[in-house]
């Protein structure tokens, strides 16, 4: 293993920059590699076999161009869809993102849990399996929403977008009734937490909302290890396949944890 190694950290769009943050907090001293699939975005909205046809190959491409010693797929519905075939395809070890319900409805106190993810995420049988393994006893909601990653994805750019407009996405997932209501919520695509400020603000009342970026970045010290030498962050490279290219506006600047644009 390099020194320095290089870590690939892949998404639709501009969501997985919540899970590069904590990435690179645990592997400072790593190269990065983010890959922004622009061009196919929303995964959320298409077929299975649609994503799975789009990601696999696009990997093989990318391991060519970048030759990472780990790959972090920081997408939801893709690792639920490709995380198989891309293990079964390729040496590289990959780290997915998979709905954190298990973790979600052990801490819950009232055990009525909500899933927001896309609409992809939530109909997979991957995603029923993961409620009948770990619910626990608990009461769970799937919550698929259309616009959200949308949402969340025009917001970091610099659009406005409303309150109404989350507010109508969010609402589904709280529930009371029998004297409990809804005290957790697992945001199951990596878009969502970049607009966690306004999701708590907009919540008809507080819940926890449930982040997996913080055990994807443990997963990934357990495959590599922990940082080790001094020096200067590398950078980190973006690559989006529409061809367009990112500013680190103060938007996004702060998910890259003091590195730079390489």
């Amino acid at each position: 293993m390099a020194s320095h190694p290089t870590i690939l950290v892949f998404d639709s769009g501009l969501g997985g920059l919540t899970v590069l943050r904590e990435v690179v907090r645990a592997r400072p001293d790593a190269r990065y590699v983010y890959v922004g699939d622009d061009a196919f975005f929303p995964y959320g909205q298409r077929s299975e076999d649609a994503v799975i046809g789009r990601v696999v190959p696009l990997m093989g491409e990318l391991l060519d161009a970048h030759a990472p010693d780990l790959v972090v797929i920081a997408c939801n519905t893709a690792s639920t869809m490709t995380l198989a075939p891309l293990r079964a395809r390729y040496d590289v070890p990959f780290v997915g993102t998979v709905p954190a319900i298990k973790p979600a409805c052990a801490s819950s106190k009232t055990k009525r849990v909500s899933v927001l993810g896309t609409s992809g995420t939530v109909r997979l049988e991957y995603t029923r399996a993961l409620i009948r393994d770990f619910a626990g006893g608990c009461d769970v909601k799937l919550v698929g929403s259309v616009h959200l990653a949308s949402l969340a994805e025009a917001a970091l750019g610099g659009a406005e977008v409303s309150d109404e407009a989350i507010r109508a996405e969010i609402a589904p997932c709280f529930v009371a009734g029998d004297g409990s209501r809804t005290d957790t919520i697992v945001l199951a695509c990596t878009h969502y937490p970049l607009l966690l400020d306004r999701l708590v603000r907009l919540a008809p009342w507080p819940v926890d909302w449930i982040d997996p970026a913080p055990a994807i970045a443990r997963r990934v010290v357990t495959l590599l290890g922990t940082a080790s030498g001094h020096g200067d962050a590398p950078g980190v490279a973006m690559v989006f396949t529409s061809g367009r290219s990112h500013r680190l506006s103060p938007t996004i600047s702060p998910y890259f944890s003091g590195h730079i644009l390489a």
